[in-house]
């Protein structure tokens, strides 16, 4: 079972904010109150996985063997409404 959220009056939150992002960046959950009522949630945002360059998805992608041929570029310039 998880823990509950740390909560901070709306004073608080102002004096402490670098703390609670700390804390945020952590992966805790903060509420933030106003007059003992929660009006905000602040939440860890998602991880952003870094590509580590070029070629960093060899092995990953398959592509057919007509992948690049004229044909398909026709259809696709069709799909967009583009002259082929």
């Amino acid at each position: 079972m998880s823990e509950p959220a740390t909560q901070f009056n709306i004073h608080e939150a102002k004096t402490q904010l670098s703390r609670i992002i700390d804390r945020v960046e952590h992966g805790e959950t903060v509420i933030i109150s106003r007059a003992g009522h929660p009006v905000a949630q602040v939440v860890p945002l998602p991880k952003v996985q870094r590509r580590s360059g070029r070629g960093s998805l060899a092995g990953r992608l398959t592509r057919s063997v007509d992948w690049d041929s004229p044909e398909t570029n026709d259809e696709i310039a069709d799909d967009f409404g583009m002259p082929s």
